[in-house]
């Protein structure tokens, strides 16, 4: 807290309230707000929550304000509907609070892990991912997962943490948000890949995330004429209904109900084996259909190239070769993960296309 901003008498009584309030209204398997623990003790705000708090610092990060550039499904898409990484970002999070008011749980919670869990991914969607992982295996033999760079990024490549802390950072360089354990959890445990989250909250967004983009992919889809409506499954479009929203309605009241009898964060027989067949569908005709098969050539070319040219030597890595203390790979990575597509493109323009010059 910034030792100029004194707190009044309405931000004294806050934190005792709002506690007050999680105890007589949270479920009792809800994650509570207070005490913040993070990594780096700070004095709680005023006004916030530590959740609260940890929202606010995402939204304001510049990882944050790049989703709006980079690829959900369909690269540099002709038209201002289709989804980015940002759109798809604010509807998981929408749909998460949804369930979590629901189920009586840490709406703040969800929303820090909402807004938070993508922060991590490469330009050019799941695509760009691949690229970067093959990349990283062949010549590095690592890897790249973009919900454990998502961890990386708020705890290491941001600064948004209090200039204190910047100043005493070993470093020098990224200090991270410095955001609270289960915020943190719930971001790098959000894919299917990865562990599950320990909370419930946590649960949600993994589970509203692959509710959300089977969804508003196959709206993409069509959109973009990669597939007609008559080409979805029969079976389960009969389950789960024939338009998005009927779908996302169907499968958050599934979600709520058959959760709050489990005490767990799970999906009925039913709705789950239904969306499951969607996604499958969406694998098959979309992901890894002939039109991203074609994407996937190019795309590879763009971060293949640029990958090569960075890891031939750091220095030319801009701002100072990326985060002092980190390895030749992390430095790489760190750099393109966070490129957005069309700053991407430019790049690989920049050493691959001549410039126009006069004799």
């Amino acid at each position: 807290m910034d030792p100029h901003a004194q707190p009044g008498p309405v931000a004294r009584s806050l934190a005792a309230r709002r506690q007050a309030w999680e105890a007589e209204h949270l479920s009792p398997l809800a994650a509570r707000s207070w005490p913040a623990r993070r990594r780096r003790p700070e004095e709680d705000c005023g006004l916030r929550s530590p959740l609260q708090r940890d929202r606010d610092r995402i939204v304001h990060s510049k990882a944050f304000r790049r989703l709006k550039h980079k690829t959900q499904v369909f690269v540099a898409p002709e038209g201002d509907h289709f989804r980015t990484r940002l759109t798809h970002t604010i509807e998981v999070t929408q749909i998460s609070r949804t369930v979590a008011r629901a189920l009586a749980l840490n709406e703040d919670l969800v929303e820090a892990v909402g807004l938070g869990h993508d922060l991590g991914h490469p330009p050019f969607g799941h695509i760009g991912e691949a690229v970067l992982d093959d990349c990283l295996r062949e010549r590095f033999g690592t890897g790249f997962r973009h919900y454990e760079h998502s961890l990386r990024v708020v705890d290491v490549l941001e600064k948004a943490a209090p200039l204190a802390a910047l100043a005493a950072s070993a470093d020098g360089g990224g200090v991270g948000l410095n955001l609270c354990e289960d915020v943190r959890d719930g971001i790098l445990c959000h894919s299917g890949r990865a562990p599950m989250p320990r909370t419930l909250e946590g649960r949600i967004v993994r589970l509203v995330d692959r509710v959300a983009y089977i969804n508003h992919d196959i709206d993409d889809a069509v959109r973009a004429g990669v597939l007609r409506e008559s080409d979805l499954p029969a079976e389960p479009i009969a389950v789960l209904g024939d338009t998005g929203s009927r779908r996302i309605d169907a499968l958050v009241h599934d979600l709520v109900e058959t959760s709050a009898v489990a005490g767990d964060i799970v999906q009925g027989a039913e709705a789950g084996a239904a969306m499951d067949a969607l996604r499958s569908f969406m694998f098959e005709r979309v992901y890894l259909g002939a039109a991203a098969r074609r994407e996937h050539v190019k795309i590879e070319r763009v971060v293949r190239t640029l990958f090569e040219w960075y890891a031939g030597d750091a220095d030319r890595i801009p701002d100072g070769g990326g985060v002092p203390g980190a390895d030749l790979a992390q430095r790489v990575t760190d750099y393109l993960a966070g490129m957005t597509d069309r700053y991407c493109i430019r790049a690989f323009e920049a050493l691959a296309v001549p410039e126009s010059f006069a004799l």
